[in-house]
């Protein structure tokens, strides 16, 4: 599968060079095969646009997961561009740089995606919601972009200001708490050497606010790589702050099955997601 080939337009952000911060790392992409990247060091857009006759007006941009360690780009990425665009739904999915323990990298791609997409995109329909979706480790970049994490943490820029109208999580890592936490993703973000302090500032959990965007999660009851408890946990701030969540769990499934067809409850979760973005639609 070819990224450049799948998409219909293909938009490089900035890289290591050009962008706010730095990863610090060098040499050439690797390769993991599946369709997995590692090693990456520029930002890359993979837009698949609505057809006119089916657009929704609805927008997402995508951020597939692995452990901020590698970005799994077809399961995670490129097939759900492709069918999202299928259902009338624009989809950018981010090829973002991995972190390197500079947190700010990958934050920082999310931002400026969500950002081209609203003020740079030449949509061929108008484009009436903006949204972000995230699996797993990109999960946690997806929820983390939602609630404002960067800006939190002290970037005043005004990519950082911009909040997706609405977020949707499959299988992601929220928390940072030791008893639920996925220590690979923090790890990978921030250091195995991090302070509590330094994970909750970047958690999710803990950054939440009253301009958190409507949220569906979509998970596994049986995953033993990123605990069930990391949406529900998420589920319930929102709640408490009063904002609109949903959240589909499956008994059976593990962790990572994206758009793979070995899912049982494949047809499932699509039928709850296009329901769920028809019902935040304004």
């Amino acid at each position: 599968m070819s990224l450049s080939a799948e998409a219909q337009k293909v938009v490089k952000l900035w890289d290591n060079a050009t962008a706010p911060h730095s990863s610090k790392l060098t040499g050439p992409e690797k390769d993991e095969g599946e369709v997995r990247y590692s090693n990456t060091t520029e930002a890359v857009l993979y837009i698949f646009e609505a057809k006119k006759k089916v657009a929704t007006g609805q927008a997402v941009v995508i951020c597939p997961g692995g452990g901020y360690a590698l970005v799994a780009m077809g399961h995670e990425g490129l097939e759900y561009g492709k069918w999202l665009a299928e259902q009338g739904i624009t989809a950018a999915v981010l090829k973002y740089r991995m972190p390197n323990n500079v947190p700010q990298v990958p934050m920082e791609d999310a931002a400026e995606a969500l950002r081209y997409m609203k003020e740079d995109f030449k949509s061929k329909t108008p484009i009436t919601q903006l949204g972000i979706m995230g699996f797993s480790a990109g999960g946690h970049l997806a929820a983390s972009t939602a609630v404002g994490v960067l800006k939190a943490n002290g970037d005043e820029s005004p990519r950082a200001a911009i909040r997706p109208d609405f977020a949707v999580l499959f299988y992601p890592v929220i928390t940072s708490d030791e008893l639920f936490t996925h220590k690979g993703t923090y790890n990978n973000l921030l250091g195995s050497d991090r302070t509590e302090e330094l994970s909750r500032a970047w958690c999710p959990l803990y950054v939440a606010g009253e301009d958190a965007p409507p949220a569906l999660m979509i998970l596994s009851d049986d995953d033993k790589t990123v605990p069930s408890q990391n949406s529900t946990l998420f589920y319930n701030k929102l709640k408490e702050l009063g904002k609109a969540a949903s959240i589909a769990i499956y008994p059976t499934g593990g962790h990572g099955w994206g758009f793979r067809d070995s899912l049982p409850y494949k047809s499932q979760w699509q039928q709850t997601l296009l329901q769920w973005l028809q019902s935040v639609k304004k």
